[in-house]
């Protein structure tokens, strides 16, 4: 089955989670694509009522012209549960995400969200964390200095560039993306710790100790797994 194919599995099944009355968190990336139009399809054809909280000005203008009734996370007094991606997740289901430059919004609406279920297609389940580049968000000012504190430390930074590779590339707040490619995280917390206090970071794509449910994409089908949260 097509990796696509996979995604679109995972993205039909994890909407089932969704009950009427619910505000619901939506994520960002191509897997959630496929669950916001099939959220899109149970609102119109059932009527289900529901309120979401976007994670990105992609997913809301998606959603939007899907007739998805939106508000801002600071107008909600309570997420239920956010659907999202993820970039990889380890055996113990800690995660990066990030790989869409969303991180840090999709980390606001996650640590306001009651439940975080996350849909991944089979080749993001890992044994490590490390293998796909760590994106660490930081204020343009000054980016240069964090560039090289992190190339000091063996980090291997690299600026993310825009889709046409000719400037850096602007997350919805403005920021640049510094990735890291680290090949393995074995101590993801005191890597999180760490990064979260050099001064210029907004946010990294470390996501820890945060998903209660992963919705995996396999050949013979979506399965869900547990994180015991």
């Amino acid at each position: 089955m097509k990796q696509d194919e996979l995604k679109k599995l995972v993205g039909e099944k994890s909407v089932e989670w969704i009950k009427d009355g619910m505000t619901v968190g939506l994520g960002t990336g191509s897997t959630v694509k496929f669950m916001v139009d099939a959220l899109g399809r149970r609102v119109k054809t059932e009527g289900l009522s529901i309120t979401g909280v976007t994670t990105s000005k992609a997913t809301a203008k998606q959603a939007e012209e899907l007739g998805i009734p939106l508000k801002s996370v600071d107008a909600v007094d309570h997420i239920d549960l956010t659907i999202d991606g993820a970039d990889e997740i380890s055996a113990d289901f800690q995660g990066i995400k990030g790989g869409g430059a969303a991180l840090l919004f999709e980390k606001i609406v996650a640590t306001n969200s009651k439940k975080v279920m996350w849909i991944v297609d089979e080749s993001k389940m890992v044994k490590h964390l490390g293998a796909f580049p760590l994106p660490v968000e930081v204020i343009p000012y000054g980016s240069q200095k964090v560039f090289e504190r992190f190339e000091q430390k063996g980090y291997n930074p690299t600026f993310r560039k825009s889709a046409d590779g000719n400037s850096l590339l602007l997350t919805d707040s403005e920021n640049y993306i510094i990735d890291l490619h680290l090949g393995e995280i074995l101590e993801p917390e005191r890597l999180a710790d760490e990064l979260i206090k050099e001064v210029g970071v907004v946010e990294h794509g470390l996501f820890l100790n945060m998903v209660n449910t992963v919705v995996v994409g396999l050949a013979d089908g979506p399965k869900v797994l547990d994180a015991n949260r």
